[in-house]
């Protein structure tokens, strides 16, 4: 089974915009465009909405009956480990390994001098086909990212066995994900890192590093854009040197995760991919569920009402919703209306201030980044929420499609 060279995850929390993100993608392959979607969701998501990960199957293949899709589809079992994987591997078809939690832990010495002694050839001068700059490999390095990351590598590897023993070789798409962390990888520890992979039999087909910079959810990409266009073109050029050097998957691309709004790079990973015509996987979730609110609030009246109703939710919750999302959010309290000030307002004013429209006068990221995390406030109205979803479905449905496609692949693939 193999990945299409690009792809996007479309991550739908309440599993009632699947048509809705499709049509997204079947009108930007209507422009020329071949993009593959990906279904996506957690294990934290789905004990927070009390879903399956059968339900996010159901969906898709609902999606693509009712919409006539042909394409390749696939349905991602998100972020998970060897202890969550286990009721995602008859739905899934697409694993992200997230072994980002082993990175730094502890390997024997003698699996370090085994890896440093398959690396002697590297030693030196290491010259990239693309790069301006030879690396420059040196033991300490070397044994500072066996130190640092053959933990993690053997995760995934560990969980990569269990999934074949499970589904047969071939019959799903890998991707490995390090990108919860706090320090980013640098081209040269990626460019090891996939030798470990490669070394112990994992067959990625992308990879999710962290990046420089801030890519909070929903919001865009807060750091230096010359410093992400150098790091996200030398790991382009890794890659491509790993899967000729390490046999890996000549599928291997980058994956972009919270790649969602991140509008200020989207032209730069355009310029790159186009450059070296190659393929990216860009993931999304939580821009859908708030093209959700911002849809109820559209509609006014009673939806108006619920939208409402989940912003005086998560404001008086703050700490508790924003506790398991620290690394990829920053609120200022400050910035953040009260409850009564958003009760005032008009549906207008509601769906404006939480649109990610940068430069308009009403858009508060602090107030979008603040509903991002409230999901857990939705689920916990259960059908009063699920209700208004298939009540204002026409509304909804256009925001969340315009938001896939005129905000995001638009942009992304120069339509």
């Amino acid at each position: 089974m193999k990945l299409e060279k690009f792809s996007i995850g479309t991550g739908d929390r309440f599993s009632h915009q699947g048509e809705a993100q499709l049509r997204a993608i079947i009108k930007a392959n209507s422009k020329g465009v071949n993009i593959s979607p990906v279904w996506n969701k957690s294990n934290r998501e789905h004990i927070y909405v009390h879903s399956k990960p059968e339900d996010v199957r159901k969906e898709a293949d609902s999606a693509a009956q009712n919409l006539n899709f042909t394409g390749k589809y696939f349905v991602d079992a998100d972020h998970i480990n060897l202890n969550t994987v286990g009721p995602f591997v008859a739905s899934a078809d697409f694993f992200t390994l997230d072994v980002a939690s082993f990175i730094g832990k502890q390997s024997s010495e003698e699996e370090v001098n085994r890896f440093l002694s398959s690396c002697k050839k590297y030693l030196g001068k290491l010259s990239i086909p693309g790069m301006s700059m030879p690396l420059q490999i040196t033991e300490d390095l070397l044994r500072n990212i066996a130190r640092k990351f053959l933990a993690a590598t053997q995760q995934a590897a560990d969980i990569y066995t269990f999934l074949k023993n499970e589904k047969g070789v071939g019959n799903f798409v890998t991707e490995v994900s390090m990108d919860e962390v706090e320090s980013p990888q640098t081209p040269v520890e990626m460019l090891f890192i996939l030798k470990m992979l490669a070394d112990k039999g994992v067959p990625a087909q992308a990879i999710a590093p962290k990046f420089t910079g801030r890519f909070n959810k929903g919001v865009d990409y807060v750091g230096d854009l010359t410093q992400f266009e150098k790091e996200f073109e030398e790991d382009v050029l890794v890659i491509d040197f790993a899967v000729k050097e390490f046999g890996l998957p000549e599928e291997l691309k980058l994956s972009v995760h919270s790649g969602s709004d991140k509008f200020s790079i989207y032209p730069i990973m355009a310029k790159i991919i186009r450059k070296y015509d190659k393929g990216l996987h860009l993931k999304t979730a939580g821009t859908t569920w708030l093209e959700e609110v911002i849809g109820l609030a559209v509609a006014g009246g009673e939806a108006l009402a619920l939208a409402k109703k989940i912003y005086a939710g998560s404001y008086n919750r703050k700490d508790e919703l924003c506790a398991p999302y620290a690394d990829v959010i920053d609120i200022d309290s400050t910035k953040l209306p009260s409850v009564e000030e958003v009760n005032r307002w008009s549906s207008e004013k509601f769906a404006n201030t939480l649109r990610h429209i940068p430069g308009h006068p009403d858009y508060n990221s602090n107030f979008r980044q603040l509903i991002h995390v409230a999901y857990k406030v939705a689920a916990e109205l259960e059908n009063e929420y699920t209700d208004a979803l298939k009540q204002y479905a026409d509304i909804i449905g256009s925001c969340v499609e315009e938001n896939i496609y005129d905000r995001h692949l638009k942009r992304l693939f120069n339509l």
